[in-house]
């Protein structure tokens, strides 16, 4: 199997191109068409010699993964879904699919994830997964049930970016997809690297969002390492009852995640946002959002309630609606500031803990 350059940093091609006999400056060349021009193949790299790409292509490859089929929702919201490991070794057609819309139908759960893009206005949201399957557990969550199948590569995670059909129209990125971005750590910053960097993508920090459970070592190195944002999935304050849907809270607990988080400075340009998903008469009562006051009273953040999409194996329905204005006023009132998050793409399965990594009923184009 050959080495994959994307996600490799100028240095590293450097040292790629000095020992396969290229000039030190063709690592500059090699990045401009890796994350500028966003080729597919080394034969598209004309200004490197063809001897050179040769000797290139005798241990490298760019390494994009095409998607392998796309659903599209009644509200705009549009779900790729992308071989991964094994099923990950296709190459892209003229089109960037590794395979057939039909195909997208056939490839396994655990050798595929998906991405969802969220268009809203002249925004255009990508969200993005950093694992196939998850460990942490979340009962909620239909990513969480099927188990852990393993870590995304860099490659994998920035082909999500470069292979969507809106790829050049991109504004923001959310890491909120299938498996816990921080628990996929190094893979992640090295992602987001390239995202942000000037020989990369040259996206701004504040355009990236990254969502976790509370994997606290990683956590404390996410927050000294990385100016992005910071989303953390809270979902109930009182730890018997976070504990019975999320595991995690065993190892993490809240009170700890909580206490890290307050020792960081979010009063500029920087956020940090707590998710909260509404479950009725489980986490919804006065007392659950008096509890949510009283443990993020003072610090600067935003609450984001989720609407709870029902899956099998799960008791719990959605709160209604008027239950989670009550619940988003009092936050409001206390000074905390909450949001109902509109929810995007239900109908093909592209909703908050919906993703499985595979296409079922829904359209695939």
């Amino acid at each position: 199997m050959k080495i994959k350059l994307l996600g490799k940093t100028p240095d590293e091609l450097k040292r790629i191109a000095v020992e396969e006999g290229l000039p030190g400056y063709a690592a500059q060349q090699i990045a401009q068409w890796l994350y500028v021009k966003k080729v597919r193949s080394l034969e598209e790299m004309t200004n490197i010699s063809m001897e050179g790409r040769r000797r290139l292509a005798e241990k490298y490859e760019v390494g994009v993964t095409g998607h392998a089929g796309v659903a599209v929702s009644s509200d705009g919201t549009k779900k790729y879904l992308f071989p991964v490991g094994a099923a990950g070794n296709a190459e892209p057609d003229a089109q960037g699919n590794a395979e057939s819309a039909a195909a997208g139908r056939s490839v396994e759960a655990r050798n595929a994830v998906e991405a969802v893009m969220i268009p809203d206005g002249d925004r255009a949201t990508l969200c993005v997964s950093s694992q196939s399957g998850c460990r942490m557990g979340c009962k909620f969550c239909m990513t969480g049930r099927q188990g852990f199948h393993g870590h995304l590569s860099v490659a994998e995670i920035l082909s999500q970016f470069m292979s969507v059909d809106e790829s050049d129209a991109l504004t923001n990125a959310v890491f909120m997809g299938m498996g816990e971005p921080l628990d996929n750590y190094d893979n992640v910053m090295r992602a987001i690297e390239v995202l942000t960097s000037g020989w990369g993508f040259g996206w701004s920090p504040k355009r990236i969002t990254v969502s976790t459970i509370g994997v606290l070592p990683a956590l404390k190195k996410y927050l000294d390492g990385s100016k992005c944002h910071l989303a953390v999935s809270l979902h109930d304050p009182f730890p018997e009852e976070r504990l019975s849907i999320m595991p995690v809270e065993k190892a993490w607990n809240l009170e700890k995640i909580i206490g890290l988080i307050r020792q960081y400075d979010f009063s500029g340009q920087r956020r940090v946002s707590f998710e909260y998903t509404m479950f009725s008469g489980f986490n919804d009562t006065v007392r659950h959002a008096d509890a949510l006051i009283r443990m993020l009273r003072g610090m600067e953040c935003r609450v984001n309630l989720i609407r709870f999409h029902k899956i099998p194996g799960f008791p719990y329905e959605c709160s209604p609606e008027p239950v989670m204005r009550k619940f988003q006023d009092r936050l409001n009132r206390s000074g905390i500031v909450a949001t109902i998050r509109a929810s995007r793409g239900e109908d093909i399965l592209a909703a908050c803990g919906m993703l499985a990594g595979r296409f079922g009923k829904e359209k695939i184009l």
